[in-house]
């Protein structure tokens, strides 16, 4: 049994295009695969914020963690097995100011851990997350995807990549706000409905 990890970031809800491309693309990726869902939704700016404290207790081995490591740490360790439990990885993420929400870094702070997801070499870092697929559902009201105003996707997908997620599919409704704003969100729906069948 496969897992799949639904990272979601956006604060409208409901409301949210990347939120529902994100949401039918699991839906049909599970009922396909039979996979188990485990969501992480990110609005609910429960992700701590990196402090020298946390850093420091993060790197610590477990088993030498002080108390008030350990409770630092919990955190980090939860979204780390979220994401080395899954197969399949789907961010929903809009583009707020032309990059990604402060949650998304708060939780890429969490999860890049050396020695954990990724390890250094003589030949620089090195992932260790490798085998897994990405999907990235992504909206923004004015910023055109792969652009060079679009700090989001670009860095979204590095980073992936930069913990060993090579394979990363973006969908992409962009400069919704114009005329064809409908008519974009239709066409990525149609991508999801095409990916997921």
């Amino acid at each position: 049994m496969s897992n799949i990890l639904h990272i979601s970031a956006s604060i409208r809800g409901d409301e949210s295009v990347s939120n529902a491309l994100g949401t039918a693309l699991v839906k049909g990726l599970a009922a396909k695969s039979g996979a188990s869902v485990t969501t992480r939704d990110l609005s609910k700016n429960d992700v701590p914020f990196v402090s020298a404290n946390r850093f420091e207790a993060n790197l610590t081995p477990a088993e030498d963690r002080t108390p008030d490591q350990q409770d630092l740490a919990h955190f980090s360790d939860t979204l780390i097995a979220e994401l080395m439990a899954a197969d399949t990885i789907v961010i929903a993420a809009p583009i707020y100011n032309f990059g990604v929400p402060a949650t998304v870094k708060a939780w890429a702070d969490m999860v890049a851990r050396a020695g954990t997801t990724f390890k250094y070499t003589e030949n620089g870092p090195v992932g260790l997350l490798e085998g897994k697929k990405a999907f990235i559902t992504v909206a923004s009201g004015g910023t055109p995807v792969g652009s060079d105003m679009d700090f989001a996707t670009s860095w979204l997908t590095f980073f992936l990549g930069f913990l060993g997620i090579k394979d990363v599919e973006l969908i992409a409704a962009d400069g919704i706000m114009g005329a064809d704003g409908e008519a974009k969100i239709a066409a990525a729906h149609a991508k999801v409905a095409e990916v997921a069948a």
